[in-house]
């Protein structure tokens, strides 16, 4: 196994963008579950635990770029789902949505979904789910225009003359820049290591099914069948049943720390499949180990990990996602929209997934895939 430099600042970028993008939304859910400020650390050690050891072991395993994540449209749905339900019941609705991931992984139900989900779809959902990225690189050019025109050059400059090196240029140089800039605060930051805190789970019919089986099927809508995609979208083409499975069996495991649900990544994923991680898509995978073992930091030092990503600029933050995010846009939206047949699909697809709708407590990915594959299949049905 060999690592490099492009290795190394994509998982790290893709660790950057995870927390940035969502751990407010874990706090506000470990909140509303009546979690104290120890607790809730916990559940920030147990996910990063959880997701570092899944990248980690995954990717080894299979060779390619396998990168979980924490489910973010589940942590969403608990800030309202989890009120009137005590934490020791929140945790018992945990495990409970975890052995429905592990049931469905036996089952092979994912492996036979996927089999006959249209390729040309699967781009156009990627594409959709990281065009709000792309977009907002340029969102704080009136309020920081120097940052974002100066990281701009910088990638373009860095891509003609040393590719593989784009992403380093660009988070060292930006965050140089922007210190440069308008210096950032990081008086705030202490590092230190995180106690995780056991909580016993209990059970009742109220929290599994009002918490327990919504939080499994967001997770699979929203998270686990986009995660597939992405990496049928970049080439890879594992079984799905047993990532799923790991990641099931990994919340088992965790939940009474907190570890409420963990899946397959989907847009921090793509940071760490595109070209500018390695040209050979058969090397791309120690980017993934690299995020896992960023992962594994970040759940020891829970809390001082937040707090440095929240003492970065969030002009910064999203320059740096969506740079990173260009190439795989740009590769989604040719794959999605080359093929004459599946073209008037894909763009259905890529247009419900990119509207950020929520229908049924269910995210936009997920309705997607489902209204494109109903234009797919209509277009396909011959005429009588």
């Amino acid at each position: 196994m060999r690592f490099s430099l492009s290795h190394l600042s994509a998982g790290f970028m893709a660790v950057l963008v995870g927390y940035t993008s969502s751990v407010v939304i874990i706090f506000q859910a470990a909140a509303a579950a009546g979690a104290n400020a120890e607790q809730t650390a916990s559940w920030l050690w147990a996910l990063g635990l959880g997701m570092g050891i899944t990248c980690i072991g995954l990717s080894l395993y299979y060779r390619i770029p396998v990168l979980t994540a924490w489910s973010t449209p589940g942590a969403a749905l608990m800030v309202t789902s989890l009120a009137g339900v005590g934490l020791n019941e929140a945790i018992g609705a945990f495990l409970f949505s975890s052995a429905l991931m592990v049931l469905l992984a036996l089952s092979g139900g994912v492996d036979k979904l996927l089999r006959i989900l249209p390729k040309p779809l699967a781009a156009a959902m990627l594409a959709g789910v990281l065009l709000r990225f792309g977009m907002n690189l340029f969102t704080p050019l009136p309020t920081a225009p120097w940052l974002i025109i100066g990281m701009l050059l910088l990638f373009l400059l860095a891509k003609r003359l040393i590719p593989r090196l784009t992403m380093v240029v660009v988070l060292i140089g930006g965050t140089l820049l922007a210190w440069v800039l308008t210096p950032f605060d990081l008086s705030g930051v202490a590092f230190s290591l995180t106690t995780p805190v056991w909580i016993t789970p209990a059970f009742s019919w109220h929290s599994l099914i009002g918490v327990g089986i919504p939080l499994f099927v967001v997770t699979m809508a929203s998270q686990n069948l986009p995660g597939m995609a992405v990496l049928h979208a970049h080439g890879y083409t594992p079984n799905a049943s047993p990532l799923i499975g790991w990641t099931g069996l990994t919340g088992l495991l965790l939940a009474p720390f907190g570890g409420y649900a963990y899946n397959l990544a989907a847009i921090t994923a793509a940071i760490c499949m595109g070209k500018e991680v390695d040209e050979d898509p058969a090397k791309r995978w120690p980017a993934a180990v690299c995020a896992g073992g960023f992962y594994l930091l970040s759940g020891l030092c829970a809390a001082s990990v937040v707090s440095l990503f929240a003492a970065l600029p969030g002009a910064l933050v999203a320059a740096i996602a969506g740079l990173a995010l260009l190439g795989t846009i740009g590769s989604s939206l040719h794959a999605a929209l080359s093929d004459d047949a599946s073209r008037d699909s894909a763009i259905v697809t890529f247009l419900v997934t990119a509207s950020g709708l929520s229908w049924l407590g269910i995210g936009s990915a997920f309705w997607g895939i489902v209204i494109g594959s109903i234009v797919w299949w209509a277009r396909a049905t011959p005429r009588k």
